[in-house]
């Protein structure tokens, strides 16, 4: 049985077998998931985007009698500058996968980034303070480069301070995104990366195992001492650890 263990004093990392890694990560959402309604009456989540989410949002509607799904309420780490109906939208994405099916509509926190960012920025900031005084998880996962959410290398939102949300300038692909700042995400009583396949192995080495340069890779700077971040990892994902 694959074990958490830690890597430093900011991070812990788990290594499953590959076919095991999904079933395992929707498992934990909903174990995460039932804590947080005992304790609170509520679970509030911030999803991510990417095909690792998908399938794990997939697997979440074998769950569908496991919780209350009434008293959870879904929020996301980032989001593409545009419209919900876009293919490229990580709110469309998740509704068409799961929540659209599980999560009642009043619970649905779209993360809007189309019109007027720094408006927007500041209002999804005022939701997340008037529904929660911390997400009890946040999704993410990682990128090729290393970023997470839409943290980017060398972007500006990475030396941001007192915000939870802000919108931010991606010159790689020369487009505004809008995303949790590292206060926003460490605003969370469970931070989890979700990375699987071999394509993020050696990225995945550099990441946790290399100096730390937060600024190139962005991922590297989640988690703090009172909160450490947890990497999922499947065996490929870990191969070159």
């Amino acid at each position: 049985m694959a074990s958490i263990k830690a890597l430093d004093d900011r991070r812990n990392y788990i290594i499953l077998e590959d076919a095991e890694a999904v079933l395992f990560a929707a498992n934990q959402f909903i174990e995460i998931a039932k804590k947080a309604i005992l304790d609170r009456g509520q679970f509030v989540v911030a999803l991510s985007g990417g095909s690792t989410p998908r399938a794990i949002f997939q697997e979440l509607l074998h769950y569908k009698k496991d919780i209350d799904w009434s008293l959870v309420k879904i929020f996301w780490s980032d989001e593409r500058a545009v419209p919900p109906t876009s293919s490229e939208s990580n709110y469309k994405m998740a509704m068409d996968t799961a929540f659209g099916e599980l999560v009642l509509p009043e619970n649905v926190f779209r993360m809007p980034a189309e019109k007027d960012l720094e408006t927007e920025s500041l209002q999804y900031e005022s939701f997340i303070q008037e529904t929660c005084l911390a997400f009890d998880l946040v999704m993410l996962g990682m990128g090729d480069d290393g970023h997470t959410a839409s943290l980017f290398p060398y972007s500006t939102a990475l030396d941001i301070e007192g915000r939870l949300v802000v919108p931010n300038w991606v010159e790689s692909k020369k487009t505004w995104r809008m995303t949790l700042t590292y206060e926003g995400i460490h605003r969370s009583r469970a931070i989890i990366f979700y990375v699987f396949g071999k394509n993020k192995a050696e990225e995945i080495a550099t990441v946790l195992k290399g100096p730390p340069h937060f600024h190139e890779y962005p991922s590297q700077a989640v988690g703090t001492k009172k909160n450490p971040a947890l990497w999922l990892l499947d065996k490929s994902a870990a191969s070159c650890l």
